[in-house]
């Protein structure tokens, strides 16, 4: 992921909530997370076969996509990518990644 992405990107993540499942580990880099989501949504795999090169784990991955769906991240970061990308190529690339997004929560996979 390019640098400019993610500073389109970060700025729009909601904050995590707190998890009561107890112990847990710690806290996984937000850029890493996006990321993964982001090679998930793009390629197409199924969240359990996400690469363990990402570092991330494909329930992690899962979680923040669905919290991100539902905070309307996806329409937020094509609308800013809109506004402030000035290279055509890297606002279709965000409106390609928009889309994704969309397609995949409507086929039931963000829940």
């Amino acid at each position: 992921m390019t640098d400019d992405l993610w500073l389109l990107a970060e700025p729009l993540l909601p904050a995590l909530g707190f998890r009561r499942q107890g112990g847990g580990t710690a806290p996984v880099d937000e850029r890493k997370v996006f990321t993964a989501v982001v090679y998930v949504l793009m390629s197409e795999c199924p969240w359990r076969q996400l690469p363990p090169r990402f570092d991330v784990s494909p329930a992690t991955a899962h979680r923040r996509f669905t919290a991100w769906t539902r905070a309307d991240l996806w329409r937020s970061l094509q609308a800013r990518a809109e506004e402030q990308l000035s290279s055509f190529r890297e606002r279709r690339w965000v409106a390609a990644i928009a889309d994704a997004a969309r397609e995949r929560a409507m086929s039931g996979a963000a829940t």
